[in-house]
This record gives structure tokens, sequence and C-alpha cells, in this order.
């Protein structure tokens, strides 16, 4: 069962502006000239972690990781009082993953990401197939409704009603019909109490399910309140606006990648992005390995999703 590599620190930072006032954190670890591969992080808002630079083997990569809008050290910060988010979509993202690309000056590279990361994967590696060599991808989610609906919207609440509890708390009795919709007007009321208490409730949700057993320690780093605003916020915007995706357009498009060697990680147990998405995708990508975890829930450290993940980087070293 393979582990996390030691950990590293980055040989590399910097802050690169991407308009609109947005600038993102970056950074390199690992071989300066090694293969590049990137990891995309999830949320989306959820930001990098040192973890991260761990799923690839440090003498054989380049690895960069950085700060979607709004999150972690990019800024501005989606957790201020006036946060506009209204340049922060999906297509944004895949720009300014097209300018850090060349920034760098990387030619193409090995494109990583989970559950939101393996959404802001898939949009890049469809619109720009030529720049991705390889793609390794855990907890597929591509935000149609039927995945929002399952875990915001009651489907979940079927495993955790007692979690489910605290996560309604914040919505009053008649704004319940759609919980998406209320934590909107939540989670951007202009009383800092309101805001940070939904915030809290949306993050302590997702942070308590996304493993098989509970780990207080994860619970803790995202019901940080400036942290849990600005996580409850991206993450409601984009799935307000279901991604600004057509309907099932990244499973439609998945032909797209049928030259680009993948592989697919799901956790069977996976109570955040359900295993019926990935198993849509693999239909759709049949190209690429297709590994579902029979031990696993949703979180990229879990350890048969973890030997998985670094099983295919690995492989993909070269």
């Amino acid at each position: 069962m393979r582990t996390f590599y030691p950990e590293i620190e980055p040989y590399e930072t910097g802050l690169l502006e991407v308009g609109d006032g947005q600038t993102l954190y970056w950074e390199a670890s690992g071989n300066p000239d090694g293969k590049p591969a990137v990891y995309l992080h999830g949320g989306p808002g959820g930001g990098s972690s040192p973890k991260q630079r761990r799923v690839f083997d440090p003498e054989k990569y380049r690895i960069i990781l950085f700060d979607q809008r709004g999150c972690g050290q990019s800024t501005p910060h989606a957790s201020a009082a006036d946060a506009d988010l209204s340049t922060n979509t999906t297509w944004h993202l895949v720009a300014d993953l097209e300018k850090l690309r060349e920034h760098l000056g990387i030619d193409r590279w090995l494109v990583c990401g989970g559950s939101w990361g393996s959404t802001l994967s898939l949009a890049y590696a469809e619109t720009h197939p030529d720049r991705v060599t390889e793609l390794v991808l855990r907890g597929i989610f591509t935000l149609r409704p039927m995945e929002l609906d399952w875990f915001y919207e009651g489907g979940a609440a079927a495993i955790y009603p007692d979690l489910w509890e605290s996560f309604i708390a914040p919505v009053p009795v008649e704004e319940r019909g759609h919980l998406i919709t209320a934590y909107r007007r939540l989670l951007h009321d202009p009383d800092q109490y309101v805001r940070e208490r939904a915030g809290v409730a949306w993050s302590t949700w997702e942070s308590s399910t996304i493993t098989l057993l509970q780990q207080p320690e994860l619970i803790e780093h995202f019901t940080e309140p400036a942290f849990a605003v600005a996580f409850a916020r991206i993450e409601n915007h984009y799935f307000t606006n279901l991604g600004w995706f057509e309907p099932n357009q990244l499973i439609r498009d998945a032909n797209r990648l049928k030259d680009i060697p993948g592989v697919i990680v799901q956790g069977r147990y996976d109570m955040c992005t359900p295993a019926f998405t990935a198993w849509d995708l693999h239909q759709n990508w049949p190209e690429a390995d297709f590994r579902l975890i029979p031990d696993a829930g949703h979180s990229f450290d879990e350890p048969g999703n973890l030997d998985a993940i670094i099983e295919a980087t690995d492989r993909f070293a070269g």
C-alpha cells in the first residue's frame, strides 16, 4: 500500500496577476528539471495544502500547486465582507491555469485533481487537450443537478441524519425547500454573525462527511471562520450557477480525452461525490483506467484512494 512521499518545501513561490484584480499564489517543489505536474485543489475554495505535493515522486516531478481565485493565499479573499465573486467562474479558472502554465514556461503537464479539482481538471483538459500529458482524477464531480441535490438538498441526509440537522439549522424553515439558494442569502448577509454561522455550518457538514470516519483536525481546519465563509461562499456561488456548464457538459465531452492517458479513482463509499458520476465518466471515457476503491470514502488521503493516486503518478513519472 503506497503512502505519501516525504514532506518537502517549495523551492520557489510567487504571485501571479491574472486580471480582474485577482492575484494567485503558486509554488513549485520537487525537481526543477522533472516532469511538470499540477495539482488542482478541491472546493472550489478549499485552497492548496502541503500534503498535495506528496502524491508525486519529488525526484521525478516538478510539482506545481496554486490557490484558485478567492481562497488560500490568493487575493482578494472571498471571506471579505464586500467580496465580489462575479469574476470567479470555472472558465476564469481554466484561463488562469493556462496563464500559470505559460508563466512557468511549461509546454505540457500532468494534471491531477480530486472532487472540484476533478471538475476543473476535466474542464481544462477538454478545452486544452494538447496541453495535458496525463490525467489523474479522484472523487469525480461535474456539478450536475442530481449531484448537487444528493449532497446539498437532502439525499445524503439518509446516511447522516444527525449531521444534517446541524446543516439546516441556520436556514429558516420556510426557506428549506432549496437550501443552496437559502445559503446564498445567508452567506452574503450584512451581519457578520449570520455569515459566519452559515459558513461554519456549511463547512462542518462537508468536512464531517468526506471521510469514512470523522477526522477532528480536518473539521477544525474547515470551520475556522474566515476559511469557512470563503469556502462556503465560493462553493455556493459555483453551485448556484451549475459551474457555468451546459447540461452534462463534462461527461458529454469526455470523448475529447480519448488520447490522454488517464486514471479515475473513486471511493465506493464516497458520500460527497457518489460513484454514479465516476461511472458515467468511465462509460464515456473508456480509455482511462477505472479504479473503484472498495473501502474508501471521498478524501484523497484515505489509504485506498491514496494508494491508487500514487500508483498512477508513479506510473506516469516516466
